[in-house]
């Protein structure tokens, strides 16, 4: 970092007061990001950090990186894969949440006009609710051991929650209206570069 160490966290007021000297990369899928996200802000999505790890050492040589998702959790587990690799950045508390919660603007893509996409977030409650209510729905139709479907996804809600992980969204994050483009990915670390 150019300046003095940047906390961990920084809350929606305090990035508001500094976003023209931050580099922003926001870490959540394409589609939750073209849905509205941070003035300036670089789509980097969470499973690409790594491959993006030159140019954000670039541009945190430079200045200081701020990561953001929607709630915080996926931007503080980007944060600590980039502090294990001795690039300092800070996260916004709340994620864009709390951003757009305090009347800041968030900037969309001009494709998301006409078609918006759901967060990952509502993502996972969507497939988990669907997959207990079809574990449900076989075990009392077809065979009761298929009850153990809705015992699984529950066991993995509980793990996720104890972990502040979410192998669901991991996997959800590889289908194609989630998985960002290569060109997308390629203008995010061009732009890096740059700064």
């Amino acid at each position: 970092m150019t300046s003095s160490p940047t906390p961990v966290t920084l809350a929606a007021g305090q990035v508001r007061a500094r976003l023209h000297e931050l580099t922003v990369i926001d870490v959540r899928t394409p589609a939750e990001y073209a849905s509205g996200h941070l003035p300036g802000a670089l789509n980097i999505p969470l499973d690409h950090v790594r491959r993006a790890l030159p140019e954000i050492r670039h541009a945190a040589e430079r200045g200081d990186i701020l990561v953001v998702c929607a709630s915080g959790a996926r931007s503080e587990n980007a944060r600590k894969l980039l502090a294990e690799q001795d690039v300092t950045t800070a996260t916004l508390v709340g994620g864009t949440g709390a951003w757009a919660a305090e009347g800041h603007d968030l900037h969309t893509l001009a494709a998301c006009e006409t078609r918006a996409g759901w967060s990952m977030e509502r993502q996972v409650r969507f497939t988990a609710g669907s997959l207990v209510l079809l574990g449900l729905l076989l075990g009392l139709l077809v065979h009761p051991a298929l009850l153990l479907i809705s015992a699984g996804v529950a066991g993995g809600l509980v793990f996720s929650a104890l972990t502040d992980t979410c192998g669901m969204a991991v996997v959800l994050g590889k289908l194609p209206h989630n998985r960002p483009r290569a060109v997308d990915l390629d203008a995010a670390r061009a732009a890096l570069r740059g700064r």
